[in-house]
């Protein structure tokens, strides 16, 4: 299955789903990573404040692979607009 994710806090729910779908614990993922529970519920509710390495690792532990894709569109030129937003609606 494939996830589109435009923005990190879309990831919140997504790591939430696909740890409870593999019946790993918050406490036994945290000791994938060496981490305690509470950094791993602080990672569910709101991975855009953790580093990307960690979300990597988390992603890994939870067997999940991170492909990046080319978006198509019906346009070979791109638009500031295509962008994604950040919480405060700038774009990278």
């Amino acid at each position: 299955m494939e996830y589109r994710i435009a923005i990190a806090q879309q990831l919140a729910g997504l790591l939430r789903s696909l740890r409870k779908e593999r019946q790993i614990t918050q406490q036994q993922l945290g000791e994938r990573l060496g981490l305690s529970q509470r950094m791993v519920a602080k990672l569910e509710s709101n991975p855009e404040k953790a580093s990307f390495e960690r979300v990597l690792q988390a992603l890994s532990a939870l067997k999940i692979d991170l492909v990046l894709k080319k978006r198509e569109t019906p346009t070979s030129s791109s638009s500031r607009n295509d962008l994604p937003k950040n919480s405060e609606g700038d774009t990278w």
